[in-house]
């Protein structure tokens, strides 16, 4: 169970604060909910009741600096993941999404990436769906690094290229 205070990263929504756990009546049964504020959105509320496995599934902890390090280490060894078919790769992408996988996100960006990259060498864009995709991905990640490692966000994908670029060569 989390604890008020906590920073957590929830589906789509990003880090988020537990500002507090409360109880409301509904009917004649009392259901407790954590109330999460988003941490680089504060004008939104969510509400996730203590006792729903499914919506309490898309809560996780934020990860250590040690885990941040790590995964962008890792970063060059993910396989993209790419769909063909566009309606089964907005499910895909929704569903990484909304799971919070971050290895399955990076996967996600990279796939992105790369077929953008491919659209612009044939003089076309990304398609929107896609972009809105990348986008998703990019904030749900870029905002639990910056919270980790105190940076703003438009810092982080720099240090990510630069931390990758440095962990490159000292393998080489």
């Amino acid at each position: 169970m989390y604890e008020v205070n906590d920073n957590v990263v929830y589906g789509a929504q990003g880090v988020c604060k537990i500002a507090e756990i409360t109880e409301k009546i509904l009917g004649a049964t009392a259901i407790q909910y954590y109330v999460l504020k988003p941490i680089y959105d504060e004008r939104n509320t969510i509400f996730v009741p203590v006792n729903n496995e499914k919506l309490h599934a898309k809560m996780h902890r934020v990860l250590s600096e040690n885990e941040i390090y790590t995964l962008i280490e890792d970063m060059p060894a993910e396989e993209p993941i790419w769909i063909d078919n566009e309606n089964d790769r907005k499910e895909k992408y929704k569903a990484i999404l909304s799971a919070g996988d971050r290895e399955k996100i990076i996967q996600l960006i990279k796939a992105l990436y790369l077929r953008r990259k491919k659209q612009e060498q044939a003089g076309r864009k990304l398609h929107s769906s896609d972009e809105h995709f990348l986008q998703e991905a990019e904030k749900i990640l870029y905002e639990e690094i910056a919270l980790v490692l105190n940076m703003q966000r438009e810092n982080v994908l720099p240090f990510i290229q630069e931390r990758i670029h440095a962990v490159g060569k000292a393998v080489n």
